[in-house]
């Protein structure tokens, strides 16, 4: 899943949901149900989501971490919790940060010169740094300066690079590398020859991208139908979801459910259903993609743990799925099974959602 949202404008940052590990970033531990601002700064460019903790990167090129740091996961040098942002390191050079949402507990991140970078838990050689423990602090993958989009599943990781080639790494237990094995690779490695990949998302060993084209792929589990196959059977390679060459833009929630926007601005998803995640009004699971509503006016989507945050041109927020937590931002926690409306609000420009808590971007 896409769990990180960039924007080209200054923002304030706001929070909702589970707060165990103080991964709201508010200073305290407190569940929160409706949307809460974090701090009173508005330059904030850049969120992302994790299990129990967050990143986000201001609009001077710094990058900081709050919440569960028990794998080292927040770049600190330490595992020492943060109930509060704390910034990583004194660079102002970071442009991207993605943090997993599930048991992995790691995260990577670019920097302005194409370099990619990797911290936190490293069981499954998701780091990428040729090995298996665990990192505090921010270590470079490579010497390369080409990457510029990364991604990270459970326990493994996703990038491509300005040739648009797509390289993987980590645990692959599942195939969700898709090199057409379930061996464990510790480095970056090349999916196939291609070079015409244009975006990518991940979650629970499975994995989802896009080609230039317009076409849909995905590989991985796909126990609840999660790769939009019609079937339940794993794949270890990519296969094409359907045949259309209409998709714009993917996101893979944390438990295999899975949401995209074709060019025509319509929001398909599929996969596991459990807490209505899928906005059909239901809680039936899907194995091929089905169109949500029949509205036009969708811009972005992310999948959290069973939840999905989504914008629309209007500059609304929306949510569905599991809400034990607040997760949904709707002051209740009452799951929904169809799309509602976080409050009132058009200025939304940005919303990511973690397993069990959420982040959202808002001008001024």
């Amino acid at each position: 899943m896409h769990r990180f949202r960039k924007n080209r404008v200054n923002c304030s940052l706001w929070a909702w949901g589970k707060n165990i590990s103080g991964q709201l970033g508010l200073g305290d531990v407190a569940n929160r149900t409706s949307p809460v601002q974090v701090g009173t700064l508005t330059t904030w460019t850049s969120i992302s989501g994790g299990q129990y903790n967050s990143h986000a990167i201001k609009s001077d090129g710094t990058l900081w971490a709050w919440g569960d740091n028990s794998s080292g996961q927040l770049g600190l040098g330490d595992i020492v919790l943060r109930s509060s942002p704390v910034q990583v390191g004194t660079l102002t050079t970071w442009t991207a940060v993605v943090t997993g949402a599930s048991i992995g507990n790691h995260s990577l991140a670019l920097k302005s010169d194409g370099t990619l970078w990797s911290w936190g838990l490293n069981s499954g050689g998701q780091l990428g740094l040729g090995d298996v423990p665990n990192r505090s602090s921010p270590v470079q993958v490579g010497t390369l300066t080409t990457w510029t989009s990364i991604i990270v599943g459970s326990s493994h990781s996703i990038a491509l690079k300005s040739d648009g080639t797509l390289w993987v790494w980590g645990d692959n237990g599942s195939g969700q590398l898709g090199l057409g094995d379930i061996v464990l690779r510790s480095s970056p490695v090349q999916v196939g020859t291609l070079a015409t990949w244009t975006a990518i998302a991940g979650g629970t060993a499975c994995s989802i991208a896009l080609k230039s084209d317009g076409t849909l792929w995905t590989w991985g589990t796909n126990a609840d139908g999660n790769l939009g196959l019609g079937d339940a059977l794993a794949r270890s390679s990519p296969v094409q979801v359907g045949a259309l060459t209409t998709w714009t833009s993917i996101s893979l929630g944390v438990h295999a459910h899975f949401s995209a926007l074709k060019s025509d601005g319509t929001p398909w998803a599929w996969g596991r259903n459990l807490y209505g995640q899928l906005g059909l009004g239901d809680t039936v699971n899907r194995s091929s993609p089905v169109q949500v509503g029949a509205l036009t006016t969708w811009t972005a989507i992310t999948g959290g743990g069973n939840n999905t945050l989504a914008s629309k041109s209007d500059g609304t927020l929306w949510a569905c799925g599991y809400n034990s937590f607040g997760g949904l931002g709707l002051g209740d926690v009452a799951h929904r099974s169809s799309p509602v409306q976080v409050g009132a609000l058009t200025t939304w420009t940005a919303s990511v959602s973690g397993r069990v808590h959420s982040l959202g971007l808002r001008r001024g």
